[in-house]
């Protein structure tokens, strides 16, 4: 009897107008401890697992490995080091972000030359630049640290790239929301065609409030199209989720590019103190592709990599496509004459 009244209840309460209400409510909650949790674990207390860094000299391999190892501890990760015949050449793997530092040792004159590159990453910049010099100097060797790539002035902390990232991939699927709510009507091809266009505009506005309004970073042309692509590609992935499961398609759209995606692009936080997984994955992601090709186009635009644009426009491809199919499966289940009834 009591489970009768128990199951007409529920039955009840389903049919009624709370449950959704209550669905939502718990979602949210789970969202909100989701958000801080993946925040919290991947960006709070980075530590870096292994740095790599590049090596030019002629120290005694007994001294290197003692001052690699002591260095290792004082930075509480593990060093990957790559060693190079000339400096050139490892100057070159600084500049494709191969590496984080160079390292040139003299024996002859007892000088180690610390070349760093701040717009790599910032905090492991300063980790080796306190790290280095005291445990060089206790062996006897005076230190020279310059950094190649500074932040520019606008921007001390490294973060702008990371906060223009975060805009492009809130706006471009929040842009998607929109339109799909309060523009339902549009052809998939139209569709396509104003994800485009607010892309565009979108990443236009942020160039231009950051650069030429704010003064914060200098930014290239480059850095237009990095916006809008990741924007639109943002955009696309919500219209391809809508496509397949209608009004909740804001869940895998936000687990993908906020809970995972954002926090492991490597932009609060350099790759190297992400956890190895996290900083593998982010790679693969909108988030962390379009961190990379910003970071690339403002400070090394010399050194351009194909990989994160490949990465973008994989998304979108694979967006669109299943977007056009899904529909287009949508359609042929529609009964002839609906749309004109």
């Amino acid at each position: 009897m009591t489970g009768d009244i128990a199951k007409r209840r529920w039955h009840d309460f389903r049919g009624s107008r709370f449950f959704p209400a209550t669905v939502i409510i718990g979602i949210l909650a789970c969202a909100a401890a989701l958000f801080a949790g993946s925040y919290t674990y991947a960006t709070a207390n980075p530590k870096p697992e292994y740095v790599p860094i590049a090596v030019v000299g002629t120290m005694p391999a007994a001294q290197a490995a003692q001052l690699e190892a002591e260095l290792a501890t004082a930075m509480g990760s593990s060093l990957r080091v790559h060693r190079f015949t000339d400096r050139a050449t490892a100057l070159d793997a600084l500049q494709d972000q191969a590496v984080f530092a160079v390292v040139g040792t003299s024996p002859a004159d007892n000088t180690v030359t610390l070349d760093l590159s701040s717009a790599s990453g910032q905090t492991v910049a300063t980790a080796l630049a306190q790290g280095l010099p005291p445990i060089a100097e206790h062996a006897g060797y005076t230190v020279r640290v310059d950094d190649l790539n500074p932040l520019q002035a606008g921007d001390p902390h490294g973060l702008t790239i990371f906060y223009m990232t975060i805009a492009s991939v809130v706006v471009g699927f929040v842009g998607a929301v929109q339109l799909g709510v309060n523009a339902r009507d549009l052809h998939p091809g139209e569709r396509i065609a104003c994800t485009a266009a607010y892309a565009l505009l979108g990443g236009f506005a942020i160039v231009a409030t950051v650069d030429w309004v704010l003064g914060a970073l200098e930014l290239p042309f480059r850095s237009w199209a990095v916006l809008a692509l990741t924007m639109f590609t943002c955009g696309m992935v919500f219209t391809m989720f809508q496509a397949l499961f209608g009004r909740w398609a804001i869940l895998p759209t936000w687990g993908i590019m906020i809970l995972l995606g954002n926090p492991t692009s490597g932009g609060s936080v350099s790759w190297p103190l992400l956890p190895r997984l996290l900083a593998t994955i982010g790679g693969w992601l909108p988030p962390g592709a379009s961190v990379n090709a910003q970071h690339t186009a403002v400070y090394f635009p010399d050194h351009q990599h194909l990989g994160p644009w490949l990465v973008l426009a994989g998304w979108s491809a694979v967006a669109i496509g299943v977007f056009l199919v899904a529909q287009r499966r949508s359609d042929n289940r529609q009964p002839a004459g609906a749309e004109a009834g």
